[in-house]
């Protein structure tokens, strides 16, 4: 097969978005085969009943309107656009806006709820970007090869799958005195491109993010390699930290589990040594998860973990282990918010079901005016924070008094993100240590095996 070209969706439902083409661009308007011009320069798009209307910058009058503006460069390699206020980070600790600039063609598509930036880009131009926004571009040769197969496996395997139909996630749904609301929030296909630019899908933050020889490398040595099992090609899912127990798709999302992305310690053997298994059972998860078990991604290392993660995520230091307090009025507001529940002041946390790792699955929550049951991991994650909780790997600790109500609630928590497949931060130690690429993905993705879908 050629190497895949991509839709990657920038921005989503924007009124106005200003840019800036570093280049000559041919401008397209709706279906028409011919440019109508040859644009550089800062520019302002705004979306309204008639479709997007381009402005240059200072112009008193539009200079074209049409529902698909298309932008594509004369030089592709030679030329870049720059997106003013594009956030990164949706809904995320993290979240911030940002100027970013990127390779390619742009399109601005007028939708009902507003309009879409779209970068059009080859599958390998992505991937460098993606393992320099990921992790640092920095990182040992070693990781960065290894992310680039799983990233680009992880694309082909949503490609691969399209058409297939989702699997829908549960609706709230009362049983007896108790409402139940089980959801998960997979990658699913967007309706008008491929993957999106955030964290929802992978990071892809263009040319913005530093470059190394290391990272182009990495994608040019690794170029049309993915994961495969059974002939399939990988759907080779990562998460930042695990923790110190990888975790089992199911727990995250549908209830497939394949054969490749297992549970097992983040250590050479696979086992925890001293902390008795299995951590679905609530007897042994809260010791591993308030202890400090030794693991890959068990590291504090200031200077090993600022040569490893973007700058984005140097500000987060407790990642492995960590803890959150939240104020009961806060924990009402939350449940009211996010998932429209109205059970008073909290009285308690139930635990009904953890994964192998100590994730979460089923958490039930006892008010003065009802109880709830919420699941799976990221619903958990979201219900109980005003962005997310880095994982759903936590104990709960009551404390205090308040009307015959805790005061307040400890978390201390593992991790940081769901757990399934690849640990970031693990296998960045295990290219510090010396594990050549193959070797952190046979760790993480037991009996699969790399092959070449392109060259």
């Amino acid at each position: 097969m050629p190497e895949p070209r991509l839709r990657v969706g920038l921005i989503q439902g924007r009124d106005t978005l200003r840019f800036r083409l570093d280049g000559l661009f041919h401008l397209l308007v709706d279906d028409a085969s011919a440019p109508m011009a040859r644009i550089g320069g800062r520019w302002r798009a705004v979306c309204g009943p008639d479709g997007v209307a381009l402005w240059r910058h200072g112009a008193d009058e539009p200079f074209v309107r049409g529902q698909c503006l298309r932008l594509r460069p004369l030089v592709e390699h030679a030329s870049s656009f720059l997106l003013h206020d594009m956030t990164v980070g949706v809904n995320f600790h993290w979240q911030h806006d940002e100027d970013l600039s990127f390779r390619g063609a742009l399109s601005l598509e007028a939708r009902e709820v507003g309009m879409d930036a779209v970068n059009e880009v080859g599958l390998e131009a992505y991937l460098l970007s993606v393992i320099s926004s990921e992790m640092s571009a920095r990182c040992p040769t070693a990781l960065l090869e290894a992310h680039a197969v799983i990233s680009r496996s992880w694309l082909l395997a949503q490609l691969e799958a399209r058409g297939l139909a989702p699997i829908p996630s549960g609706e709230p749904a009362r049983r007896g005195d108790t409402l139940h609301i089980l959801r998960w929030y997979d990658r699913e296909d967007h309706a008008f491109f491929d993957v999106c630019a955030d964290d929802h899908c992978q990071r892809y933050q263009g040319v913005t993010r530093a470059f190394s020889e290391q990272a182009t490398a990495a994608v040019e040595s690794t170029r049309g390699q993915v994961l495969v099992s059974d002939g399939q090609v990988c759907d080779a899912r990562f998460s930042k930290c695990c923790g110190g127990y990888t975790e089992l798709f199911s727990s995250a999302w549908g209830p497939q589990d394949p054969s490749y992305l297992q549970a097992f310690a983040d250590l050479p053997d696979g086992e925890a040594p001293g902390y008795p298994l299995p951590l679905s059972d609530e007897a042994n998860a809260v010791p591993f998860i308030q202890g400090a078990p030794p693991a890959f991604c068990n590291t504090q290392d200031r200077g090993v973990l600022e040569k490893l993660l973007p700058e984005l995520d140097h500000d987060t230091r407790d990642f492995y282990r960590w803890e959150q307090v939240i104020e009961q009025g806060e924990l009402v507001d939350l449940l009211r918010d996010k998932l429209g529940l109205e059970l008073g002041a909290v009285l308690s946390f139930e635990p009904l079901e953890r994964g192998p790792s100590g994730r979460l699955i089923r958490l039930a929550v006892q008010g003065e005016a009802g109880r709830a049951v919420l699941g799976k991991e990221l619903e958990i994650r979201r219900a109980l924070s005003p962005t997310h909780l880095y994982s759903s790997a936590f104990v709960v600790v009551p404390e205090g008094e308040q009307g015959g109500a805790p005061a307040r609630f400890r978390l201390r928590g593992a991790g940081w993100g769901h757990g399934v497949g690849l640990c970031q931060i693990g296998a960045a130690v295990m290219a510090e240590r010396g594990y050549h690429g193959r070797a952190i993905l046979a760790h993480y993705y037991r009996g699969a095996e790399i092959e070449a879908r392109y060259e």
